[in-house]
């Protein structure tokens, strides 16, 4: 049986996108997502519940980010795809620490900010390493101008 691990958030990020990069060339970003759920309690009041996500890239689209830092800024809408991953580490207090973070695969801003009106379409794939085309909605096939009598076939 097959298994998915596969996230969808839209929120807004907490703080600018920050990218690190390593010795052998690899960058990594990091940045927190905000989710804010509405609803109304039993004595009919709205109330919210955010909920912060870790955000981390690797590779070529951290290095997107990176090229793109001013388009992703604090408090843009957000969309984001990726994968859950669980890990534990040890800090500088000898204390081992639990982390959950979203292993981002896709990350567009729907804010209609910068990044917006330089390329509405874009939106970026760290498998792809580019911007991804606009949809273009199926070219449908036309109707023959004249019907066909079968007489000029070439057998």
């Amino acid at each position: 049986m097959a298994s998915l691990n596969k996230v969808i958030l839209i929120g807004n990020l907490g703080k600018d996108p920050e990218v690190i990069s390593f010795d052998n060339g690899t960058k990594k970003m990091t940045v927190s997502l905000a989710t804010t759920e509405r609803y109304r309690d039993r004595d009919g009041n709205w109330q919210e519940q955010t909920e912060w996500h870790n955000l981390v890239s690797w590779g070529p689209l951290a290095q997107d980010i990176a090229d793109k830092r001013r388009n992703y800024v604090k408090g843009d809408q957000m969309y984001v795809e990726g994968r859950i991953k669980s890990r534990q580490f040890v800090d500088n207090q000898n204390v081992t620490r639990h982390i959950t973070e979203i292993v981002v695969d896709k990350m567009m801003s729907l804010s209609g900010n910068r990044q917006q009106q330089q390329n509405p379409n874009a939106s970026y794939n760290a498998y792809a390493q580019q911007p991804q085309p606009q949809y273009q909605p199926p070219v449908e096939a036309q109707a023959p101008s004249q019907e066909y009598n079968g007489d000029d076939l070439p057998f």
